[in-house]
């Protein structure tokens, strides 16, 4: 061991990460869970950054693939938009299963790997802390359906967490510009490539997809969501649909 050394190795940024958002399930207001959540979405996205550089050293590191998630009901297909919108932000495609009348059976998430797994950390944080609060959401009106008022209130709030992440992402960039491997292109550049990637093989992998239709929400919550999802702050997509 070198002298002066700790013993100790460097945090995974993976396990600060998912550190930050427990914190953020078990805050008890939502100015502590808009910190721990703010704090997240920008260690993730620098994550996000260090892998992709990491992989362009390496090629054939971080392979394009697949990662199906099943859903259930209640609010299934607005849940497929939380996980379809979050993984859009994080240089990811998904394409809906089995969508209809209200219904979402499945979402693939197709990208790199290292991406793939941001958007299942995320995701089960935030489907936790917004199935909290949903528990808790009643319309202002009374003779509002509390279904649909829910249904409504988690679009937004998968809205805004898109918005949210994207930002962060996109920030992160910005910070790495003149970032790139030993002689290699910048971030800006090995991220482009990356998207290129993502595209051509999910475009051989789902040829046929059609696009969906913009979700509709029947219900007021919209707004009171995305309300809600400024207090994940982690900061529309393109919509996929069809396959099964």
């Amino acid at each position: 061991m070198a002298e002066g050394s700790t013993g100790r190795r460097p945090a995974d940024p993976a396990d600060r990460v998912r550190k930050l958002l427990a914190k953020a399930e078990r805050a008890g207001t939502e100015a502590e869970a808009r910190i721990y959540n703010a704090k997240a979405a920008e260690l993730i996205a620098r994550h996000g950054i260090d892998a992709a550089l990491l992989a362009a050293a390496a090629p054939g590191s971080d392979p394009v693939g697949a990662t199906r998630v099943a859903l259930s009901d209640p609010y299934s297909a607005a849940k497929a938009r939380l996980l379809g919108w979050t993984a859009a932000a994080l240089r990811c495609r998904w394409v809906l299963h089995r969508a209809a009348a209200g219904r979402v059976a499945a979402v693939t998430v197709f990208g790199h790997a290292s991406d793939r797994e941001r958007v299942a950390l995320l995701f089960e944080s935030l489907l936790l802390q917004a199935t909290r609060e949903l528990a808790r959401c009643r319309p202002p009106d009374p003779s509002e359906s509390v279904a649909a008022y829910r249904r409504s209130w988690l679009l937004g709030y998968a809205a805004r967490v898109h918005e949210r992440l994207a930002a962060a992402e996109r920030a992160a960039e910005h910070e790495a510009a003149d970032r790139g491997p030993d002689g290699g292109p910048g971030a800006a550049l090995v991220l482009a490539d990356r998207s290129t990637a993502v595209e051509r093989a999910f475009a051989a992998a789902y040829p046929s997809l059609a696009t969906a239709r913009r979700a509709v929400h029947r219900g007021s919550g919209f707004r009171a969501g995305a309300r809600a999802a400024a207090s994940a702050d982690l900061g529309g997509p393109r919509l996929a649909a069809g396959a099964s």
